[in-house]
């Protein structure tokens, strides 16, 4: 049984403890409880005492033990709940609304209906974004658009200041009827471009891009590259266009300017991430998300210092 297919009660309306460890184990350990250090499954449950001040849900792995090594672990070990002093009924309502909210939750938000303070919401955010990363396993093929904008603070005042100082360029692929790849990039360029794509697109795919110059002479990359020519108001021509790709940036934009107001060019990659693990999941429910998100967090840690940068 795999965990997307456990039949799980409301995420978001857990506010026991013992249910939320539960629920935790089931998603993590559907075949049973798995050592996360050595990945044996020769382990029992520890029962603490009467009057003992042992918490609930500590394992011991035997193999560990053998070996002398650190041999007791909770289903935290291991993933983004690890050393958090944090409830985690309260982590799970935090995974569960930002799964569920389109256009994003600010920390603020977070910190308000969740009464925990800001730098705590803060972190906690930070922390499920960098869960929320997925590794590509393979390159995008099909029919794929690609297309650039820019994130940031906006041109004040007069003068010769570029309308794209202060900004981050994105650069997005998306795959038609699938999955977008969002990236922060230093420069708009033919090189950087290039690159991107080179990475993540397969050679027998069909490029489509606006009419930008750094596109240019990609052809010989994929099995073809075609171009809609904004300059001239031409959006759609045939099935060449990329409006997919620009309604992820209305997502993504909507998300900067109406929810978070501010991201700071460290952070831009977390925030890319947020949005197109939402994106990616947008055929399945909230509860499903959740459920998805969860499921993923096995193996990944940010500390505090490690999110300042």
């Amino acid at each position: 049984m795999t965990p997307t297919t456990l039949r799980l009660d409301n995420i978001s309306k857990i506010t026991d403890e013992a249910k939320a460890r539960e629920m935790l184990k089931r998603l993590r350990w559907p075949d049973g409880v798995a050592c996360p250090r050595c990945g044996s499954m020769d382990v029992y449950k520890i029962v603490a005492k009467e009057g003992s001040k042992m918490r609930d849900g500590v394992y011991r792995c035997k193999d560990c033990r053998k070996m002398k090594t650190s041999n007791q672990f909770t289903v935290t070990v291991g993933t983004i709940f690890e050393d958090s002093h944090i409830k985690q009924s309260l982590w799970l309502m935090a995974i569960s609304l930002m799964c569920a909210s389109k256009k994003g939750i600010s920390a603020h938000q977070v910190h308000r209906m969740l009464g925990i303070t800001y730098k705590t919401a803060w972190f906690m955010c930070h922390r499920i974004r960098f869960a929320m990363q997925r590794p590509a396993s393979k390159r995008m093929h099909g029919v794929i658009e690609a297309d650039e904008t820019y994130i940031g603070g906006k041109k004040r005042g007069f003068g010769n200041q570029s309308k794209f100082e202060n900004k981050t360029p994105v650069v997005a692929l998306v795959q038609r009827n699938g999955s977008v790849r969002s990236f922060a990039v230093p420069t708009v360029s033919a090189a950087t471009l290039k690159e991107v794509l080179l990475e993540n697109v397969h050679p027998s795919s069909h490029l489509i891009t606006d009419e930008l110059n750094a596109y240019r002479k990609l052809e010989e990359n994929f099995a073809s590259h075609r171009t809609v020519r904004h300059a001239r108001f031409e959006y759609v021509r045939g099935d060449v266009y990329t409006n997919t790709v620009e309604g992820c940036f209305g997502l993504l934009k909507r998300g900067v300017n109406g929810t978070f107001h501010h991201i700071s060019r460290e952070h831009l990659h977390r925030y890319l991430s947020e949005f197109d693990f939402r994106y990616n999941r947008r055929k399945i429910n909230d509860q499903q998300r959740t459920v998805r998100a969860i499921a993923g967090f096995e193996g990944k840690r940010l500390t505090y210092r490690d999110s300042l940068s």
